[in-house]
């Protein structure tokens, strides 16, 4: 919002979280396909589409890798990393609009489509654990639930969900602050930041869940510093669906590059659903 910070880019400008949310939002506007996904994502990368100053200034390793893949042929369901060091948060930055496409799917049927979206970028099955525990929050809060209420519904829930699709158990444990503590006790200190996708599902839960507004919570995400624009991407998003749009300043709404592009694709979007 001030701008000319780490990258030296006029104020609202957003980075590679939002433009390929938006890339996401736009390939379900006509219906879910795989490939057009991966083909929108290459589009962003290398033609600049839905960036926020006509150009890509930032992208994560195992993103750039995946969509090279995918350039060169690749299929898109096939092209994100899947051994345990292709645990980024590339996908979980950008999975949120999924949930408006498939939240009165079966949770079957959910858990599949994540799983498709991240492996686009991120195959390995912690990272689709963790965009689908991301989404399952984001579906209880847009039914109006309470964000206290719902973190304590998902330990119950999560565990035996994973179980039941097979996934092995020292995966699971992975996710063991998040499903069998309680992560708004945590200190400052005990919370990371970086580019761990189960670091950044941690610090997104931590803010929203120790703050009581829209921009204590994002304000707090990017003063953990670090990955500073993914951690609040991931928490804006939670924290967007929990207080609502009107709960967003004036002032940071209207400060955001291309506002009116995005208005218009929110409302394709909508229609389309």
């Amino acid at each position: 919002m001030r701008g000319f910070g780490t990258y030296h880019l006029p104020p609202g400008t957003w980075s590679d979280d939002s433009a390929l949310t938006f890339c996401l939002a736009e390939s379900l506007c006509t219906g879910f396909d795989i490939d057009q996904i991966g083909d929108i994502f290459v589009k962003w990368y290398y033609k600049d589409y839905w960036t926020a100053t006509g150009h890509v200034f930032d992208i994560g390793v195992g993103t750039r890798q995946a969509l090279y893949k995918i350039k060169n042929g690749a299929k898109a369901v096939q092209a994100g990393g899947a051994n345990e060091d292709s645990n980024g948060n590339g996908s979980l930055m950008r999975i949120l609009p999924l949930i408006i496409y498939s939240k009165d799917k079966p949770i079957s049927e959910r858990f599949e489509l994540t799983k498709q979206v991240s492996s686009v970028t991120h195959g390995h099955i912690r990272s689709v654990m963790a965009c689908f525990y991301y989404l399952e929050f984001a579906k209880h809060l847009i039914e109006g639930k309470d964000k206290f209420e719902i973190y304590k519904d998902l330990q119950k829930s999560m565990p035996q969900f994973f179980t039941e699709v097979g996934i092995d158990q020292t995966e699971i444990a992975h996710f063991d602050r998040i499903l069998n503590q309680d992560i708004s006790k945590l200190a400052e200190d005990d919370i990371q930041s970086g580019g761990y996708v189960i670091d950044t599902l941690e610090a997104s839960l931590w803010c929203l869940l120790t703050t009581n507004d829209y921009p204590s919570a994002v304000l707090k995400a990017v003063n953990l510093g670090r990955d500073t624009d993914t951690t609040a991407a991931v928490t804006g998003g939670l924290a967007g669906l929990c207080y609502g749009f009107e709960a967003i300043p004036s002032k940071w709404v209207n400060a955001v590059a291309r506002k009116g592009d995005i208005e218009e694709l929110v409302e394709r979007f909508a229609r389309s659903l």
